[in-house]
């Protein structure tokens, strides 16, 4: 049996990411990503046998890849209001880069269920969440459960961009406009999550 052309594994995965993350068409079929991607639906299939495998493959890279710098991100030994404005960095360029990500990942992890999710190492993020813990012993963030401190910040980063369409019509906003209003949040999100 011959060897798969990766280069064409590769384009069909890049394309099916721009339909799904940069373009918001979490709906498109097989045939739109193969005629997106200038090859027929036979060679699509060939890689990937139906839709599911395909949006499996996008969504667990797509994880990965997040996972791996946000990783980094609460890993480090920086302080933890560095690590908290590096995450918010991360996050919203990862978003302005790819304004659905969000959109689809909940979507997907609402169809598939569990199974999605089940490679999120633990380690990482209980130590993150005993980190925040110690910052709230000593005084620089309002004492609460640590978890709904990530809630908090992640709600605060991700809502916005997954309600973007309804705030561009709601406040009569261009995209230029809602990018600007988008990246001053940075700086506001940052002074809600510390004292």
């Amino acid at each position: 049996m011959p060897a798969k052309d990766t280069g064409t594994e590769q384009l069909i995965k890049a394309t099916a990411k721009r339909i799904f993350f940069t373009e918001g068409k979490l709906h498109a079929t097989t045939q739109d990503i193969a005629n997106a991607a200038g090859v027929n639906r036979a060679a699509l299939h060939y890689y990937f046998r139906t839709r599911d495998q395909l949006i499996g493959v996008v969504f667990k890279e797509s994880m990965q890849n997040l996972s791996l710098r946000l990783g980094t991100v609460i890993g480090s030994e920086k302080p933890l209001t560095e690590k908290v404005e590096e995450l918010i960095d991360v996050f919203m360029n990862e978003m302005a880069v790819y304004p659905y990500q969000e959109t689809f990942m909940v979507t997907e992890i609402n169809t598939a269920g569990h199974e999605l999710v089940n490679n999120i190492e633990e380690g990482p993020v209980d130590k993150f969440l005993k980190e925040i813990e110690c910052e709230m012993q000593a005084g620089a963030i309002e004492k609460m459960n640590p978890k709904h401190f990530l809630i908090n910040l992640f709600s605060l980063l991700s809502y916005p961009l997954m309600m973007a369409p309804l705030y561009r019509q709601f406040f009569r906003m261009g995209q230029h406009d809602f990018d600007q209003l988008i990246a001053e949040r940075k700086q506001l999100i940052y002074k809600m999550m510390f004292k």
